[in-house]
C-alpha cells in the first residue's frame, strides 16, 4: 500500500545505510521487486525517486560537509542508478522524470519558480554541483575549519578543472577518494542519459535525447569545467603507472574506473548528428581566442560546441598523445607481457577520436600534419587484425574502417604512410620490410582474405581508402605488392564477379590502384610493376571476359563447387611474425549487440578531383546518370544499400549472402556487358605491351632466371610518353550523413551496455536500440 511522502522514518532507512557499495544496492534491490512496485504501487515508486533526488539536491545545497551527509548522498546516487533503467524500459513512465511533483513535501504554499523544475533538471543540476564539491569530489582550497566551508553556489569550478591539459594547467593531487566519488556520480550520469537504449533506432536525428540535451545547454553552469575535466582526465592518463612497470599490481589503480565512465560519459554528450546541423567551425576557418564572440554561435549543445573550437597547438599535442598512448597500451603489452594494466576501453577512445576529426577540422589537420598520425594508424591495424575472426567484434572492426576512411581523404595522410614500418608489433601477418602503407595494405589483405563472412559490406570501404592514398605510394614492397594481385586475381575469378550485383566494384577499386601508381608513382614502384608482368594473365581474363549467357552460367555453376569466398593458397603468406597469435574467433556464448546497416559507400564518401596543385574540388554528382564507377545506376544499386551488421535483419542477412540473393536477381549479357566496356585497363595494357617483350628478351638473352635483374632492369626503365594522358586523381571522402550518426549511436550504447557488468546497469531490462545476441 502507498507509503506517505511524509513517512521520514520509512523514506530515510533507504539511504541511511552506511556501509553498503553500488554492488550491494543491486544486491538488494533485485529486478524483480523494482518491477513489481513499478506495477503495484506506482505511488511508492514515485516517492522514492523523488525523495532520492531531494537527497542529492539537499547535499548539493549543503555542499556535503559531514561524512553522513555524503553517505547519504552515494547511496542516493547509487540507488537512483539502479532504479532509472526500469523506469525507461515502461513507456508509460518514461515521462515521469520530465513532470514536476508539484508541492510533494515542501510544506505547503511557497510554490516558486524552483518548484517547477522538472524532476530530471533538479537531478542532473544536483549532480553536476557535486562533481565539484569541495572535499568530496574536489580538492578544497581553504586550509581552514568547517565554518568557513567555502559556499558551494560561490565557487567558481573552472578553478576545480579534475585535471591539467585543455585550459588548465594545474594537476591537482590525486585523491583516490575523491575519484571513487566522482565514478559513482559520473554513472548515475550515464545512467540518466541511457534512455536512448529504450527507444528502437532511428533515422530521425530531430529526437535527442532529454537528458544529454539539458545537460548540454547553458542551463548547467558547469559545462565548461566539466568538459574540460572529462576530456583532461581521459587524455592526462597513463595506465603504465608513472613508467613504472608491474606497478599496477602493487596498488590498485582507482584512476582507470574513473577515465572509463569520464570516456564513456563524453561520447555520450557528444552523440550529435553533423550532418544536420551548420556547426561553426567545419570549415575549420574560425580563428581567434579559445572561446571568440565573433564566431558564429555553434550548435546548442555546448560539449559539441567546445570540441569544435579547440584550436591551440599544445591542446591538440595533448589530446593527441593522449589518446595515441591509451590506444598503443594493448600493443605495449606484448613486450613486457603484464608489465602495464591492459587498458580495455579501446573502443570508447576511438568514437572519440572520431568525434574529434569529425567536429573540429583543425585537429584532423593537426593529426595529419606529422608522422604522429601514425601513432592511431597503427594500433587500429592492429585491432582490425586482431578482431577480424570475432563475430563479437564486428562494430570494432567498422569503426576502426570508419577512422582510415576519414583520414584517408587528405592527401597529407597518404604522404604519411610511407615512412618505414620499424615498430615490430606482433601481428600474424608475414614478414615484410617496408612502410606503414605496406602494413596497410597487407593488413587489409588479410581481413578480406580471413575475416569472417560478416565482414563483406566492408571490402568496398577497405579498398576505397587504399585507392585514396595509392597516388601518393612512393614504393610498395613485394609483399604488398602481391597482395594487391592476389585480391586482383581473387575478385576478378567469373563466379565471384557474376554472383552479385555490386561484386565488380571491387575490381574496379583495384584497377583504380595500379592505375594511380603506375601513372603517379612509377619510378619508385619497380615491385608492383614486376608483379603486374607476373600476373599478366588476370588482366587478359578480365579484358576477355566472357559476356555470353552460357558462360555466365558457367561461371555461376564454378561458384556451387568452391563455397570458399577466396581461396588463400596461392598467396605465399610465408612465416607470420615472431611473438604473434593468430586472430581467435570469440568464444562462443560471447554477448555482442546488433548494429544497424551502413550506409553505401556511394553515400558514405563524395567524390573530389585532386587538381595540379593539390588542392582539391567536389565533383559534384552528375545527375544521376552516373554511378560512382561510371556504371548504369541500374548496374550499381539495384535498390541494394550496402548492407551492415548480418544479424541486423533477416532481410539484409538474404542479401549479403550473394548465393541467395540470386533468387531476386540474375546477371544477364547486357548487364556484363555494361560495366566490361568501363573497366579501366588501358594503362596497364599499354605497359605490358611495351615492358613484356623487353623483359621476355632479357630473360633469353641472358638465360635468367633471377628475378633481381628483372627488378633492376624495371628500377631504370621508364614510360614517360608511352602511357596515356595521366587522369585527373580522384579522392572519395567522407561526408557526414544520419546514417553513420545512427550507426555511432547503435555501436556506441552496445559497447556501454557490454561494459557495465560491474554492477550489470542495464542487463536484462528490455532495450530497444540493439538486440542482445550470443555468439
Amino acid at each position: 500500500q502507498p507509503v506517505e511522502a511524509t513517512d521520514d522514518a520509512f523514506w530515510d532507512q533507504f539511504w541511511a545505510d552506511t556501509a553498503t557499495s553500488v554492488q550491494d544496492v543491486f544486491a538488494l534491490v533485485p529486478a524483480a521487486e523494482i518491477r513489481a512496485v513499478r506495477e503495484e504501487s506506482p505511488s511508492n515508486l514515485a516517492t522514492l525517486c523523488y525523495k532520492a533526488v531531494e537527497k542529492l539536491v539537499q547535499g548539493a545545497e549543503s555542499g556535503c560537509h559531514t561524512e553522513k551527509e555524503r553517505q547519504i548522498v552515494l547511496n542516493c546516487c547509487r540507488l537512483l542508478t539502479r532504479i532509472l533503467p526500469y523506469i525507461f524500459e515502461d513507456p508509460d513512465w518514461r515521462g515521469f522524470f520530465w513532470s514536476t511533483v508539484p508541492g510533494a513535501g515542501r510544506g505547503g504554499g511557497d510554490e516558486d519558480d524552483e518548484n517547477a523544475r522538472p524532476l530530471a533538471e533538479s537531478l542532473l543540476l544536483a549532480v553536476t554541483d557535486l562533481l565539484f564539491c569541495p572535499d568530496f569530489t574536489v580538492q578544497s582550497h581553504r586550509r581552514s575549519t568547517v565554518d568557513t566551508a567555502e559556499d558551494i553556489h560561490s565557487i567558481d569550478s573552472c578553478e576545480y578543472i579534475w585535471e591539467a591539459g585543455v585550459g588548465f594547467a594545474h594537476s591537482p593531487q590525486p585523491n583516490y577518494i575523491h575519484d571513487l566519488n566522482r565514478t559513482e556520480l559520473l554513472k548515475l550520469l550515464l545512467t540518466c542519459f541511457s534512455e536512448a537504449m529504450y527507444l528502437p533506432p532511428s533515422s530521425d536525428s530531430s529526437n535527442t535525447n532529454p537528458w544529454v540535451q539539458f545537460f548540454c545547454s547553458t542551463e548547467n553552469r558547469h559545462a565548461l569545467p566539466l568538459f574540460t575535466s572529462l576530456l583532461n582526465i581521459v587524455c592526462a592518463y597513463d595506465p603504465v603507472g608513472y613508467g613504472i612497470p608491474y606497478n599496477h599490481l602493487l596498488f590498485s589503480d582507482y584512476r582507470e574506473p574513473l577515465v572509463e565512465e569520464a570516456a564513456q560519459v563524453l561520447i555520450v554528450t557528444l552523440d550529435y548528428d553533423s550532418s544536420t546541423s551548420s556547426s561553426p567551425t567545419v570549415d575549420g576557418t574560425t580563428t581567434g581566442t579559445a572561446m571568440d564572440d565573433v564566431d558564429p554561435p555553434g550548435p546548442d549543445n555546448l560539449f559539441v560546441n567546445y570540441l569544435s573550437r579547440i584550436h591551440r597547438e599544445e591542446d591538440f599535442q595533448f589530446i593527441l598523445k593522449g589518446v595515441a598512448r591509451l590506444l598503443s597500451n594493448p600493443l605495449v603489452q606484448t613486450y613486457l607481457p603484464n608489465s602495464a594494466k591492459k587498458i580495455q576501453f579501446h573502443q570508447e577512445l576511438l568514437v572519440l577520436f572520431w568525434k574529434l576529426c569529425d567536429f573540429n577540422k583543425k585537429f584532423l589537420f593537426f593529426v595529419l600534419k606529422s608522422s604522429d598520425v601514425l601513432d592511431i594508424l597503427v594500433p587500429i591495424l592492429y585491432f582490425l587484425n586482431d578482431a577480424r575472426a570475432d563475430q563479437s567484434r564486428v562494430g570494432l572492426m567498422h569503426i576502426g574502417v570508419f577512422i582510415l576512411l576519414l583520414l584517408s581523404g587528405e592527401r597529407n595522410f597518404g604522404v604519411r604512410l610511407n615512412k618505414p614500418y620499424s615498430v615490430r608489433v606482433p601481428m600474424d601477418i608475414p614478414v615484410f620490410t617496408g612502410t606503414h602503407a605496406d602494413l596497410l595494405i597487407i593488413v587489409f589483405h588479410k581481413i578480406i582474405t580471413s575475416g569472417h563472412q560478416r565482414l563483406q559490406p566492408l571490402f568496398d570501404c577497405l579498398l576505397t581508402i587504399v585507392v585514396n592514398v595509392s597516388p601518393y605510394l612512393k614504393s610498395l614492397s613485394m609483399v604488398a605488392a602481391n597482395k594487391l594481385l592476389h585480391l586482383l586475381e581473387a575478385f576478378s575469378t567469373t563466379w565471384f564477379l557474376f554472383s552479385a550485383v555490386q561484386n565488380h566494384h571491387l575490381v574496379f577499386f583495384l584497377l583504380e590502384v595500379f592505375n594511380n601508381i603506375i601513372q603517379y608513382q612509377f619510378d619508385g614502384n619497380s615491385n608492383l610493376v614486376y608483379a603486374v608482368i607476373r600476373k599478366r594473365n588476370v588482366f587478359h581474363q578480365l579484358a576477355n571476359l566472357p559476356t555470353d549467357s552460357q558462360s555466365i552460367q558457367k561461371g555461376l555453376q564454378r561458384k556451387k563447387k568452391t563455397p570458399e569466398p577466396i581461396s588463400r593458397t596461392n598467396s605465399q603468406d610465408g612465416v607470420s611474425m615472431e611473438g604473434s597469435r593468430p586472430a581467435a574467433p570469440a568464444e562462443p556464448g560471447t554477448l555482442k549487440t546488433s548494429l544497424v546497416a551502413t550506409p553505401g559507400i556511394d553515400k558514405l564518401t563524395e567524390k573530389s578531383q585532386v587538381s595540379e596543385d593539390g588542392t582539391m574540388r567536389s565533383l559534384e554528382p552528375e545527375a544521376s546518370q552516373l554511378s560512382p564507377e561510371g556504371n548504369p545506376p541500374a548496374a550499381l544499386s539495384d535498390g541494394e544499400p550496402w548492407s551492415g551488421e548480418a544479424s541486423y535483419s533477416r532481410r539484409d542477412r538474404r542479401r549479403l549472402s550473394s548465393a541467395s540473393s540470386s533468387g531476386q536477381w540474375t546477371p544477364t549479357p547486357d548487364w556484363v556487358m555494361s560495366w566490361k566496356s568501363k573497366l579501366p585497363l588501358q594503362t596497364i595494357m599499354r605497359l605490358l605491351q611495351v615492358l613484356v617483350p623487353q623483359v621476355e628478351k632479357i630473360c633469353i638473352d641472358k638465360g635468367l632466371t633471377d628475378e633481381s635483374e628483372i627488378l633492376k632492369f624495371l628500377q631504370h626503365g621508364t614510360l614517360v610518353g608511352l602511357l596515356p594522358v595521366p587522369h585527373p586523381i580522384l579522392i572519395r571522402k567522407y561526408q557526414a550523413n544520419s546514417g553513420t550518426a545512427m550507426w555511432f549511436r547503435t555501436y556506441m550504447w552496445g559497447v556501454i551496455y557490454l561494459r557495465n557488468v560491474d554492477p550489470p546497469i542495464w542487463y536484462d531490462t528490455d532495450v530497444k536500440l540493439f538486440e542482445i545476441q550470443r555468439v
